[in-house]
């Protein structure tokens, strides 16, 4: 099943902006698929759609102070494709969290950034 049908939000329950995201859908009463990514990480393929919904390049959506991003030898020079695969090899360099509906997708940081696609 491909990322792009339905409405999911990409999540990790210890993040603080992720619980005000999940608290934001959930009084919307909207209906969304909850994904842990850390725990069902997005495949190569995903991420891909990813990158396509978003409409930005991956480096504006990686978490550049996690110890894996310099593990991976990234820097702002990196290739989109150099970064995609270092996201999925270690889903914690994506940045959170992600709405994605109706054919698009918004980082939500801050969270009210989701508010509109919830209203659309």
């Amino acid at each position: 099943m491909s990322i792009k049908e339905g409405r999911t939000l990409l999540h990790n329950p210890r993040c603080s902006k992720c619980r005000i995201a999940m608290a934001m859908m959930e009084e919307s009463g909207v209906e969304f698929t909850a994904r842990e990514y850390l725990l069902e990480p997005l495949t190569r393929e995903e991420l891909d759609e990813l990158h396509e919904l978003l409409g930005s390049p991956p480096i504006d959506w990686i978490r550049t102070g996690e110890v894996e991003w310099g593990e991976a030898n990234l820097g702002p020079g990196s290739s989109d494709d150099e970064i995609l695969q270092a996201i999925a090899k270690a889903p914690r360099l994506l940045q959170r969290p992600i709405l994605i509906s109706g054919g698009s997708a918004r980082v939500g940081r801050p969270p009210e950034l989701l508010r509109e696609m919830l209203e659309g």
